[in-house]
This record gives C-alpha cells, sequence and structure tokens, in this order.
C-alpha cells in the first residue's frame, strides 16, 4: 500500500496578511510543516515575529473606525460576499484542511461548506443590532440601551480544526462591526493562511481582517497588546491559564473554549445500534482530538457487555488510513508527540489503573509505520477516579464505564473538572429532559453525536471547559459592549 502525496502546491503563500500588504515571509522564526499521514516536511513557513503583531494590531485600529460606521447591511452584503467566495474555493479548503492536519477527505468538504454557512448565518444578524428603551422614574426622562464593538479582536486559532474555529470566532466579530487580529496555528496554518487571502478578495476593507502564523510568542503577543480590546482563545485548559494571568495585566476581557471530557451516556431502552454508532464518534471525529467529542461512554449495567460487544462490531468496519482515501474514515494524530502521549495514557490505564483493553491500544505498523497513526481503541471497566476518565486524552481513545441507576450516572458524568458537552441516549422522553437538566455541560444532545452544534446555536462551556458563546445570538452578543444612555428630559427651569 502506497499512501498518495498531498499536492504541496496548494500551500499558501502567505504567513503574515497586515492590512493589504500579503507576506511571504514574517519576520520570526521557521516553522517546518510536518504532514501527519507520513511523517514528511511538506513546507518550511518563516511565521510572524512580535513586531509584526504590533503592526497587524495598528492596522486593525486604522481600519475600525470605518469598519464600525458601515451601516449593518453594507457588512452583511460583504459576509454573504465571503461565503460565496468560500463556496468557490471549497474543494481547494479542503484539500488543504487535509494537508494540514490530516483531515480525512471524506470529511473536510463539510468543513469549507460549515464556514460558508457562518458567514451567511451571521452576516444576517449584521443589520439587526438593535438596543432598547427602558423605562424610567423620578422625573422625565428618556434611556435607552445601545450595543456597540469592542474594537480588535485578537483570536487565537487552535490546531485540530483551525477552519472550523476561525470561522466561529471571526463571523460574529465581524458581523458586530469588531477588526479582527487571528493567529493561525502553527502546527496547521494553511486553511486561516487561505481565509486571510480570500478576505482581500470578497472585498473586506485592508485591516479589518489580519492574519498572523505564528508560536506562543504571537499569542502571548496579542493578549498582551494595549491596543486589542478583547481576546476570544480556544485551545487548551493549560494554556488558558497562560492567557488569562497575560490579560490580567491590562484587565482585557477574555473568551474562552476550552478542553472537555464529554459524557455519552446510554440508558437500557436506548436504540442500542445508533447508540453504538455514535458512542464510537468521539474517537473517529479528527482521531478524537475534539475539545466536545463524546470520550467517556457510560452504559447501563444491563446491557453492558452488549453494548462493547456492538461497539466492536461497528469498529471492525471503521477504515483507518491515508487522508487522501474517499472511503478513509479517521486519519493520523497530528504529530510523532502526541502518539507517544496517548499510547502511554492507554498503558497507565490498563496496567496501573486496571482497566481492560476491549480493542486498539497499540500504535499501528506496516504501511503505517512512517506516519502518526493510532486505531479507534475502546478501554472498558474505567474508574472514575482514574486519570482516563478524569482528564482529556485528545485522541481515538474511549472510556467506557457501567451505571446502575439514574443518580449515578448523572454523578458520573458531571465528575470531572469539564462541563462542555454530553450525550445522552434514550427513548423516554421524560428521563432525556431530566437528566439533561442535570448535566452540567453547555451543550447537551439527546440521540445525538454533535449535529446540534450548528451557528445558530450557542456553543461554549461550565466549569474548566471555558466562559462565553460562540454560535447564535449568544455568540453575535459575546463581541458587543453594553451602553446605557440616559437623557433628563425636564423642561428648564425658566428664571423669574
Amino acid at each position: 500500500m502506497s499512501f498518495r502525496s498531498p499536492d504541496s502546491a496548494i500551500i499558501p503563500r502567505h504567513p503574515v496578511i497586515i492590512g493589504e500588504r500579503m507576506l511571504e515571509q514574517g519576520a520570526g522564526s521557521v516553522q517546518r510543516h510536518v504532514y501527519p499521514a507520513n511523517g514528511r516536511t511538506t513546507c518550511e513557513i518563516r511565521l510572524a515575529s512580535t513586531q509584526d503583531v504590533d503592526s497587524a494590531v495598528q492596522a486593525a485600529r486604522a481600519a475600525f473606525p470605518a469598519w464600525r460606521a458601515l451601516p449593518g447591511d453594507k457588512r452583511r452584503d460583504l459576509m454573504f460576499k465571503m461565503a460565496a467566495v468560500i463556496e468557490h474555493h471549497a474543494k481547494e479548503l479542503a484539500d488543504l484542511s487535509t494537508l494540514e492536519n490530516g483531515c480525512p477527505s471524506l470529511i473536510a468538504p463539510f468543513i469549507a461548506a460549515d464556514a460558508a454557512q457562518k458567514f451567511r448565518y451571521f452576516g444576517g444578524w449584521a443589520d439587526k443590532i438593535q438596543g432598547e428603551t427602558i423605562s424610567t422614574w423620578s422625573g422625565p426622562a428618556h434611556s435607552y440601551v445601545a450595543h456597540e464593538p469592542y474594537g480588535v479582536i485578537g483570536a487565537i486559532i487552535p490546531w485540530n480544526g483551525p477552519l472550523f474555529a476561525a470561522t466561529m470566532v471571526m463571523t460574529p466579530a465581524l458581523a458586530a462591526g469588531n477588526c479582527v487580529v487571528v493567529k493561525a496555528p502553527e502546527l496547521a496554518p494553511f486553511t486561516v493562511m487561505r481565509l486571510g487571502e480570500l478576505f482581500l478578495e470578497a472585498g473586506f476593507p485592508p485591516g479589518v481582517v489580519n492574519m498572523l502564523a505564528g508560536g506562543a510568542d504571537i499569542g502571548e503577543a496579542i493578549v498582551k497588546h494595549p491596543g486589542v480590546d478583547k481576546v476570544q482563545f480556544v485551545g487548551s485548559g493549560a494554556t488558558a491559564k497562560k492567557v488569562l494571568r497575560t490579560a490580567a495585566e491590562t484587565l482585557k476581557p477574555c473568551g474562552l473554549e476550552l478542553g472537555g471530557k464529554s459524557a455519552v451516556i446510554v440508558f437500557a431502552d436506548a436504540d442500542l445500534q445508533d447508540a453504538a454508532r455514535r458512542g464510537l464518534a468521539g474517537a473517529i471525529s479528527v482521531s478524537g482530538q475534539g475539545c466536545v467529542n463524546g470520550t467517556r461512554l457510560l452504559v447501563e449495567r444491563p446491557i453492558y457487555e452488549q453494548y462493547l460487544k456492538m461497539l466492536q462490531a461497528i469498529a471492525a468496519h471503521i477504515k483507518v488510513g491515508d487522508p487522501l482515501e474517499s472511503s478513509t474514515v479517521m486519519g493520523p494524530i497530528i504529530s510523532e508527540a502526541s502518539v507517544q502521549r496517548i499510547l502511554g495514557v492507554i498503558d497507565t490505564a490498563v496496567k496501573k489503573d486496571g482497566a481492560r483493553l476491549v480493542l486498539g491500544g497499540e500504535r499501528l505498523g506496516g504501511d503505517y509505520a512512517e506516519g502518526f497513526y493510532l486505531p479507534l481503541t475502546i478501554v472498558a471497566d474505567v474508574d472514575q477516579r482514574t486519570a482516563l476518565a478524569q482528564h482529556e486524552v485528545f485522541g481515538p481513545v474511549l472510556a467506557v464505564t457501567p451505571f446502575d441507576t439514574e443518580e449515578e450516572v448523572i454523578a458520573l458524568a458531571n465528575g470531572t473538572a469539564y462541563g462542555l458537552g454530553a450525550y445522552i441516549h434514550t427513548q423516554n422522553l421524560r428521563r432525556a429532559h431530566y437528566v439533561a437538566s442535570q448535566m452540567q455541560a453547555g451543550m447537551v444532545q439527546v440521540n445525538g453525536s454533535g449535529e446540534g452544534m450548528q451557528p445558530f446555536a450557542p456553543f461554549g462551556g461550565m466549569k474548566q471547559s471555558g466562559s462565553g458563546r460562540l454560535g447564535g445570538q449568544e455568540g453575535l452578543h459575546e463581541f458587543l459592549q453594553v451602553k446605557n444612555v440616559w437623557m433628563n428630559l425636564a423642561k428648564p427651569q425658566v428664571a423669574k
């Protein structure tokens, strides 16, 4: 078996876009991009420098007054045009998604389509940002509430879904009238780099969108910069703590979309075939490298062993392999370091913590040896107190635990520091509503596995999964400040 080589000719050439200047190299360090499917270098990129950050923020600040003053219908039309431009370049963006982080070509087109949908959805809000009049007392007055943009939003984007995350942040920020400075992830920068070029192609005024491919130093510089009015960070909790410490120096507000350890609850009355197929989704989607993926399977005891067998039977038909093959469902892990870390987690769970390895657990060799491949892995009888149950693995590993009662499974599902997603499988409507109401999670799906995560719905976490919301009207309001204006309407006293 020989893996197909990606077309490196499609790699965008501009890691730094500041205003209308598209630079073929930044002033920072050189990053070697490695294609995860074969472990080989695709290109070297000279990343942005902290000086580039300053220039980008200045460009955004210069563009902000005119962008804010642009009538909402004009912003709307530009965002609709951007949606059309993305659709025109959808195949290219899908190919770049595969090249940058190994996303299977079977899935990549949906990411580009979703990006266009976000521009249409939030473009539709751009001319509908309204305030309200509030009642007054103790004398004649007029009091109203206005919603105004912050100014410059600094956005830090992760490597596991760059195009998805970038458009999730940028579309509401731009619709609200903000300008943006975006850090593309150094491990997987291509789709965000290309997105920056497409904004100019769509006719966005220079400086409204500025894009910098860079590492941790660029993220820190964006957070620290006094010209950035708010930061939206998407990534890990460990990095979020650094972001908050840096932002505290200027009391800068931060929106945080962080990690998760989302529970998949399977009751005995569920459609088990559907629940098993959806139960595997958390390990399959992006090879388990997703913050909201359901990776903890909590299964009612009477069906526990039956469900495990069903998982194995379905998993046997899941093709892991070349991301460029249309039949591939699971691609590689992002890096060699991640492969070794994930294998260590599995080894600890089985050999130290007494869990049972049901499927997978070893690196794929042979034709897969040069790439970063792990199989779909199922670990059963996982104790709630162990690391596998408590911490995000960010790989294709499912932890399965039995339960006996509703109250027990609610405690298990809520028994981690995270609160991003929860998935409930049952045919009992009363149970579905009750258990959903008890979940400490920002997104709960009943008999689903991710379909509800759409531009029209708010998305975000509780507890250590973050704060703020992206998506829906709530997502738009994340990028608007509230101002109250009170006017005295009392008749002036005329001196006699």
